[in-house]
């Protein structure tokens, strides 16, 4: 419970993009704005695509363009669970997805593929937002940044699973990696993270401590990983296990931190 906690909220923020978001200036081939919804309902999905390309072109030059034929996209493939709305937004994003993959900082780490994670970042993101759900994010910005997060979270996910295999003894292991692919969220919600963190350093005893618990926790990275990084604070890779198993083992124990968790 208290690791999976301390995985819960441990999501990096650093490295966020900046989507396209609607533009003020109208272009002269009628460009839809947010009140033109029937319009963008009811066009045909080979022009809606065509019309997704050529406003994300328009960004990448730094040019005025619009964003409500993507977010019309989103919109048929997670809220009409449209098959070929969703094949043809996978096509669209799956570059963008995988940049966002191969830097994240576990990447090098997993020993997988980038197409691999492509794939586990869509389906997750398929899997959060369905039709009830989708009008909690208003932009194309807005999924685009939840697109990113399960990006990041699908590799950082994959790397944690690898370093409990290395740590714990092989007849827990079905144990730990079923909580760690499918945390309660809900008692994310009722952590105030910043608090968390803080009583999490406060019970930290060490230097060594804080960056074997941040290292793991937030970067993601195997103890192996973490000794190759730190040669001059352990002398084996074994003195990295011993670490984080210790802490591990104390923050357990902790009756505050369970009371925190439990609130």
């Amino acid at each position: 419970m208290i690791t999976q906690t301390i995985e819960r909220c441990a999501h990096p923020q650093t490295g966020a993009i900046h989507p396209p978001t609607p533009s003020k200036q109208r272009h002269p081939h009628n460009t839809p704005s947010v009140v033109d919804a029937t319009l963008l309902a009811e066009m045909d999905l080979i022009t809606l695509v065509r019309c997704c390309a050529i406003e994300s072109e328009r960004f990448y030059r730094g040019q005025a363009h619009n964003t409500w034929y993507s977010y019309e996209l989103f919109r048929r493939a997670l809220v009409e669970r449209d098959e070929q709305a969703w094949a043809q937004l996978y096509h669209h994003y799956s570059v963008l997805v995988e940049g966002w993959i191969r830097r994240s900082g576990a990447f090098v780490s997993s020993g997988e593929s980038s197409e691999y994670f492509v794939v586990g970042a869509f389906t997750k993101f398929w899997r959060a937002i369905g039709p009830e759900r989708f009008p909690s994010f208003p932009t194309l910005a807005a999924l685009l940044q939840y697109l990113q997060l399960c990006a990041t979270s699908v590799v950082i996910d994959s790397v944690r699973a690898q370093s409990w295999s290395e740590m714990l003894p092989e007849e827990t292991l079905i144990y730990h990696h079923e909580s760690l692919t499918s945390p309660d969220e809900e008692a994310v919600n009722r952590v105030d993270r910043q608090e968390f963190w803080r009583f999490i350093d406060e019970q930290l005893q060490s230097d060594v401590e804080r960056i074997v618990i941040y290292s793991s926790f937030v970067l993601g990275l195997t103890p192996r990983a973490l000794y190759g990084q730190h040669r001059e604070l352990f002398n084996s890779v074994n003195d990295v296990y011993n670490v984080k198993r210790n802490v591990l083992g104390r923050l357990s124990r902790n009756q505050q931190l369970r009371q925190l968790i439990s609130e």
